[in-house]
């Protein structure tokens, strides 16, 4: 763990302010849910939530079934990191970082299909491309998105049908995040 420096004394109700550098740092933001853990040696740590995180399995089934239907390499992210892939970007993409396009893409609620001359990077240092990407939306909350990757014998687009499936599972993961 890294020191700070910085020091916070517990108000009357049991709370400590987090510094702004450090929320800024790590993309903190008002009413973003946390975890909080401790351990044996007496430390507590905070952790930013991800309820997509915590359906990481089913993520992974789902991009599964999308390689599978659609013949592209498939990834599930949340805000922050992608949490499931298929196909044979696997070992690079996942746990990474997603870009800051991508981020721009989920945190706007936006969804992308390429026109066959742009693509999204998928995550930072990583260079795997987006064709397709859908938000996954639950109670008007961004909690990350689907996506559909570029593959080195894959066509510059995809085809409607992969859209449209991409598209149902993002649609999916929403609705059992609502769930």
């Amino acid at each position: 763990m890294k020191a700070t420096g910085i020091v916070r004394r517990i108000d009357d109700l049991g709370r400590v302010v987090i510094p702004k550098e450090i929320r800024r740092t790590l993309k903190i933001r008002e009413g973003m849910p946390m975890e909080i853990f401790t351990d044996v040696s007496g430390e507590v740590i905070l952790k930013k939530y991800s309820p997509v995180g915590e359906m990481s399995q089913l993520a992974q089934s789902y991009a599964e079934a999308l390689v599978n239907l659609t013949g592209l390499a498939a990834a599930v992210c949340d805000t922050e990191q992608v949490i499931a892939v298929a196909g044979p970007v696997k070992r690079d993409l996942l746990h990474k970082p997603i870009s800051p396009q991508m981020d721009e893409l989920v945190q706007g609620r936006r969804h992308f299909v390429t026109n066959s001359e742009n693509t999204v990077l998928a995550a930072q240092s990583v260079p795997a491309a987006a064709v397709a990407v859908f938000p996954v939306v639950s109670s008007g909350d961004s909690m990350g998105a689907v996506m559909l990757l570029k593959g080195e014998k894959s066509p510059p687009r995809a085809t409607s049908e992969a859209v449209e499936s991409a598209k149902a599972a993002a649609m999916f993961l929403s609705r059992q995040l609502e769930a």
